[in-house]
């Protein structure tokens, strides 16, 4: 970036997986105080425990500008499910969802609903599809298709309501599905729903780069991260916003952060281990390329402290973070457009042809 060119303010996300039942709304309630632009959640299967969306559905009536982003798996659930619940969760959260579409080599969960086991080229295909379903199904009720018209008894406008006609591509390795639609809820708020998945997920091959709106890109280590950054942009152009992941310890409550108890990662994901100081200097530098970070604390409520107090008011002084909107949307933290709706575009198109 030259000296004369404006600095792009960035976003903030924070990884929410550490806040159980009892401290969920606690939590969400704190990281959109504190500033953060999106809390997101893991769906990491556990008895007892409510998953990734169902989380988010209870954040996001709590909260007025945090972005609620579940991990949604694209591969052992019904695609149309999908559809539907995340179209819900916009709802509740008043446009502020998003869905961090996931597709992991995992036989148990192929085991639970009794289907093949998918790995290798399979799994993009199915990230692929499950995507592409969810978004002819989010665009298969025009925004005014509900017109409650009570002199005539006549709540929806059947002629805005459009069939998906989905079917798996020839060569698919999953297992072969079709979804004809339209969908049994209106449209999202947004329109479509943010979608972000992991960059080794999504480019030429695999996930198209125009099937999402962001990915996520690891590294081994904070030094890396840079230029992997870097690299993704390169190759995936700059439509898809770009999204760092960076596990933190942070010195706290009298304890270096070198010197607290906590277990190693295995995320994969490069991991900070240092002063508020230090790791305000990283995300400004890191802000410099990506488009916004997600942190994943070590504690959650120990480091969300720290970085309440000390890392976010320093980055916006900066300039390096954008303030968040009240009543706003995901999209518009994302920097997208307002999303057109691809049946009634077409049907505009066919008008105006025929004239």
């Amino acid at each position: 970036m030259s000296t004369s060119e404006a600095r792009k303010a960035g976003f903030l996300a924070i990884e929410l997986d550490g806040a159980g039942h009892e401290n969920l709304a606690t939590a969400v309630l704190a990281a959109e105080s504190a500033g953060f632009h999106a809390a997101s959640f893991k769906d990491t299967p556990e008895a007892g425990r409510t998953n990734a969306l169902q989380r988010a559905a209870f954040a996001g009536p709590l909260t007025r500008t945090i972005a609620v982003v579940p991990e949604v798996d694209t591969v052992y659930t019904e695609p149309f499910h999908v559809s539907t619940q995340l179209a819900s969760l916009d709802y509740v959260s008043g446009g502020r969802a998003g869905w961090i579409a996931t597709a992991a080599e995992s036989p148990e969960a192929a085991a639970a609903v009794g289907r093949s086991f998918a790995q290798g080229e399979a799994l993009a295909q199915e990230a692929a599809a499950s995507i592409e379903v969810g978004r002819r199904l989010w665009d298969s009720w025009e925004d005014d298709a509900v017109i409650r018209d009570v002199a005539t008894g006549r709540y929806i406008d059947v002629d805005k309501l459009h069939y998906a006609d989905y079917e798996t591509p020839a060569g698919f390795a999953g297992t072969a599905y079709s979804v004809k639609g339209p969908s049994i809820i209106p449209r999202p708020l947004q329109g479509q729903l943010p979608v972000l998945a992991a960059a080794s997920l999504v480019g030429e091959g695999l996930v198209p780069a125009d099937a999402v709106d962001a990915v996520l890109v690891s590294a081994p280590t904070p030094e890396l991260l840079s230029a992997e950054i870097v690299d993704v942009r390169s190759r995936l152009g700059a439509s898809v916003a770009i999204v760092a992941e960076l596990d933190v310890v942070l010195d706290s409550r009298g304890q270096s952060a070198a010197s607290r108890q906590v277990p190693p990662s295995e995320s994969g994901h490069a991991r900070f281990v240092g002063s508020a100081t230090a790791l305000t200097e990283l995300l400004d530098s890191l802000l410099q390329d990506a488009d916004g970070v997600r942190l994943h604390p070590a504690v959650l409520d120990v480091d969300l402290e720290e970085l309440s107090r000390l890392v976010l008011p320093e980055l916006r002084r900066r300039g390096a973070l954008r303030a968040p909107v009240q009543d706003g949307t995901f999209r518009a933290v994302l920097g997208l457009a307002p999303a057109e709706n691809r049946f009634s575009t077409t049907a505009a198109a066919t008008v105006a042809a025929g004239k």
